[in-house]
């Protein structure tokens, strides 16, 4: 059973990028290709499936410290920390009648109720003064204590619209000399991390087969060996029925990477150093992506951007609320793994991510965090229900799911922006006694399966899930 599974699940997952590139109504996703995802996550005999829940562990530092002169090649990377825009068109906190068609990111992290708009209240609510008269939240002297705490440094968040802008770089492809334009989020060496403000983790080392090579050049900037990414395929999702959203019974990403594409990038002549790099365009010059107040042409550059500007080089990206251990947060979707998470996340389909070794969580040698997913929380009342969360939600509504991630900075040390996703489902005993709600804390949800409250899609054993996500984290908000 499971050789069949797994072969029906390379035959729709890791095909996938050809099939959305042909646009040929067989290589799109069916009903039957989205089953055969949860089944892919639901095979219960892997070692990984068996592994009890774990303690985390301080991760090993598997790579000597760089020499100065290695650092100084980093250094070139450095841009002065972006800033907003002041005058950007943004996307209305009302989902649209056309959410599961729209092109662009879809509302951002401030919706319109407490289902969708995770920022705490200010600490002065249920006091007899205003909020002027508190102290600096305690993060300002140990980021690990309450927050609000940026983690991405390297541009300047807008609070109120749920944004971070950030550096933009223009590095090009060997050989054709097609212009890649691309970000930089995270990093596997604590120096350079440091350098740029970028998140540094460790466990990006792991991931080295995973990642496509290049060389840093005079200016800081990447000459990628291979990869390259389809921003024009129209993203769609025709979900299933109410109540039932998840699975949906079609879906085809908005952008597509060929086979060599993935968002991580291994610096051949600077010690190989493993940088994060998604790509937001590829192969277009300046004037064809400058829209430096939003009105995105979605047909050239990635979902989530809210804006670009290739004169500043800056570009404006939406955020998505989660937790992490019980505190809010906000990241970017950059890539999933399968085309159908791709299409989900407004984010692009990147196969080179599919060689990542997944369901091992902290165990040595592991490049990935657990994200928990899940596919039947609560959805009535949409945005305006405070335990809203799930998959059938965000298709429903339009507005992300709520998912718990592992570990970031400032709370744990085994951060990875590689999300190795963990589907979870409600039983139906557990929602007919009134149990269901929004979870928001990892070991929340192992003790929860441990309990048979909730189980992995189907009924099927819960784990791994058999794909990941590139969400690196931006901001905790408390």
């Amino acid at each position: 059973m499971q050789k069949v599974v797994w072969a029906l699940f390379r035959r729709f997952g890791r095909k996938g990028s050809e099939c959305v590139s042909s646009h040929s109504p067989a290589s799109r996703l069916s009903i039957a290709a989205l089953v055969i995802l949860g089944v892919s996550g639901l095979l219960s005999n892997s070692a990984a499936a068996q592994d009890s829940p774990q303690t985390l562990k301080t991760p090993v530092l598997v790579k000597q410290p760089i020499s100065p002169e290695i650092l100084a090649m980093h250094a070139r990377a450095k841009r002065p920390v972006a800033t907003a825009p002041t005058s950007l068109e943004l996307v209305s906190t009302a989902a649209p009648t056309t959410f599961n068609s729209e092109q662009g990111p879809g509302p951002g992290p401030i919706g319109p109720g407490p289902g969708c708009n995770l920022f705490p209240a200010p600490a002065s609510i249920g006091t007899s003064v205003p909020l002027s008269y508190f102290g600096p939240p305690p993060s300002d002297t140990n980021r690990s204590l309450v927050g609000p705490v940026q983690l991405l440094d390297t541009g300047q968040v807008d609070v109120a619209h749920g944004t971070i802008t950030i550096p933009l770089y223009l590095g090009h492809l060997k050989g054709s000399g097609k212009n890649v334009w691309y970000i930089l989020t995270d990093v596997d060496d604590f120096n350079v991390a440091a350098e740029l403000g970028l998140n540094f983790s460790t466990k990006l080392t792991f991931a080295s087969h995973s990642a496509r090579t290049g060389n840093l050049d005079a200016n800081g900037d990447i000459v990628f060996d291979a990869g390259t990414v389809n921003f024009k395929p129209g993203r769609k999702i025709i979900p299933g029925p109410p109540g039932h959203e998840f699975p949906p019974t079609f879906a085809t990403p908005g952008s597509v990477g060929d086979a060599n594409y993935g968002p991580l990038v291994k610096i051949v002549n600077a010690a190989n150093v493993i940088y994060n790099a998604p790509m937001v365009a590829f192969d277009v010059h300046a004037n064809e992506i400058s829209f430096p107040n939003g009105n995105v042409d979605y047909t050239k550059v990635h979902d989530q951007v809210v804006a670009i500007d290739p004169v500043n080089m800056t570009v404006t990206i939406n955020l998505i609320n989660g937790f992490s251990f019980g505190r809010p947060v906000w990241y970017l979707s950059m890539d999933t793994s399968i085309p159908l998470g791709a299409a989900i996340e407004h984010n692009t389909f990147a196969p080179l991510m599919q060689k990542l070794l997944l369901g091992h969580d902290d165990s040595f040698a592991s490049p990935v965090e657990r994200i928990f997913i899940s596919t039947n929380g609560p959805e009535s009342g949409s945005c305006n229900n405070p335990l809203r969360q799930g998959l059938s939600a965000d298709l429903a509504d339009g507005f992300r799911p709520n998912n718990v991630l592992g570990g970031i900075p400032t709370i744990a040390l085994d951060y990875s922006p590689y999300w190795d996703a963990q589907l979870f489902e409600w039983t139906q005993d557990a929602i007919d006694q009134g149990f269901r709600g929004q979870l928001r804390e990892e070991f929340q949800i192992l003790t929860f399966v441990q309990d048979k409250l909730i189980t992995g899609p189907g009924g099927a054993a819960f784990g791994s899930s058999g794909f990941s996500i590139n969400c690196p984290i931006v901001q905790r908000l408390d």
